[in-house]
């Protein structure tokens, strides 16, 4: 049997084996093999007999189990087989998580031993209680975002939606005894950064030489972020040509929205949210990069992804959740329409760069005859593209000022985000005031 990550050969037994023992234990379990040389030739240990009684013991003393330690012989030497099962459980030596990973034994510490010893007790980061926060405090707009996508998605019906927020959350297992869980208030609370850091997406326009031109950050519930981060990326971040067929007007954009609508999905899912850093999106004009903080399983590579692979969500509860919303697939097919997408579009393989704490996806922009009208010199090239749904949201106020909103939206043919940035925007540079209430209220234009 070759050396390989479970197979491990040492030529006499040494105490300080039992650190391999730990680590084959906390990973996929192993055999080590006693007497044997770097070369695979058995080469046989003189004290056999002895060890066989001496290491199980040394096992069940130092690490809490029983391993199976058989006596082994060929050519007429003697060598002896140690079988590490993997464990259920952590397995520490004097203290110290020793893990397998490949063909070299590491200790785990800080971020990765936490979320080590999470995934061997079950015990999730997103699973865990927050005080001083009920049902009361959560977000009608993004319970009504989740049941209206459910119902769109047809991943629910209305009969299993009708039903109070507090029992939705319970029947999505979002409840601890009754209280809120940390998915509960990440899926659901207007501002869950006030307890839990950095759980926003961060959006940055990028130049020439790397130059960052304007960014945002997006704020919320994973369902208003997953909501607002799609439409101001395709209304302020990019631009697209415009071409006709047969009198068809055709914006194509140098990214297929389909691919960024699942990338950001994914990311918002499978984001280590504890790490207390946002997903962050670079767009450059023929690039975008989309990344998260996350704990990529100790036993798949880029190649794992990028074929059929086992759904492995990192946060099974959030995952649930926007799985019922219709955003996410169930059987980890996300990469893979990630890809179909791509290739439908026209664009670049996506590529997928991974670090030990985060997980980098790039896009590569469409190819053009037309390259120009795809970048942005400028931040007042993109500001003078922008102006352009303002100039017609002004026009039909001064006609109509009394026009809500959702008037505006169906008038201009828009979506409500496209509308309420808009507004908002010109209500903040002081261009038009609210006055009165929603129904009686009109805009004034100064």
């Amino acid at each position: 049997m070759p050396e390989s990550q479970n197979v491990e050969w040492k030529e006499s037994w040494r105490d300080e084996y039992l650190k391999w023992i730990c680590g084959f234990a906390n990973a996929q379990g192993g055999r080590i093999y006693i007497g044997i040389d770097d070369t695979g030739k058995v080469i046989g240990i003189k004290n056999a007999k002895r060890l066989l009684e001496e290491i199980p013991n040394k096992i069940q003393m130092a690490l809490g189990f029983f391993a199976d330690v058989n006596l082994l012989s060929k050519d007429g030497m003697e060598y002896i087989e140690i079988v590490v099962s993997p464990s259920s459980y952590p397995v520490s030596y004097k203290g110290e998580y020793h893990f397998r990973s490949g063909s070299t034994r590491q200790i785990l510490r800080g971020t990765a031993l936490t979320e080590f010893i999470s995934s061997k007790t079950g015990i999730r980061w997103e699973d865990s209680v927050i005080d001083g926060v009920s049902v009361n405090d959560l977000d009608k707009e993004s319970f009504d975002i989740f049941r209206r996508e459910a119902i769109r998605s047809k991943r629910m019906t209305q009969a299993d939606l009708d039903m109070s927020d507090a029992e939705l959350l319970d029947n999505l297992g979002l409840l601890k005894d009754g209280k809120l869980t940390r998915a509960a208030v990440l899926l659901f609370h207007r501002m869950p950064q006030k307890w839990m850091f950095g759980t926003y997406t961060k959006i940055g326009r990028f130049g020439k030489n790397s130059d960052l031109l304007y960014q945002d950050e997006v704020i919320g519930s994973l369902f208003l972020q997953a909501e607002r981060v799609i439409e101001l990326i395709y209304l302020k971040y990019l631009t697209a040509p415009i071409t006709y067929e047969n009198m068809t007007r055709i914006e194509t954009y140098p990214f297929p929205k389909e691919a960024v609508r699942e990338a950001v999905y994914n990311a918002l899912v499978h984001s280590r949210w504890s790490s207390g850093i946002p997903v962050q999106i670079r767009i450059e004009d023929d690039a975008m990069y989309i990344s998260n903080e996350c704990v990529f399983p100790s036993d798949w590579t880029v190649d794992s992804l990028l074929q059929r692979h086992q759904s492995r969500p990192y946060n099974p509860r959030i995952a649930r959740a926007f799985f019922r919303a219709g955003y996410i697939e169930s059987w980890g097919r996300g990469i893979q329409k990630i890809i179909d997408v791509c290739n439908e579009y026209g664009t670049p393989m996506p590529e997928y760069i991974v670090h030990s704490e985060d997980i980098m996806l790039k896009l590569s922009a469409i190819k053009t005859t037309n390259s120009s009208a795809l970048t942005f010199n400028s931040k007042a090239e993109h500001l003078a593209l922008q102006s352009a749904l303002q100039t017609k949201v002004l026009e039909l106020l001064k006609r109509e000022p009394t026009l809500t909103q959702k008037e505006l939206q169906k008038r201009l043919n828009e979506t409500r985000s496209h509308i309420q940035i808009v507004i908002k925007e010109l209500v903040n540079e002081g261009t038009i005031e609210r006055k009165g209430g929603k129904r009686f209220g009109f805009w004034e234009i100064h």
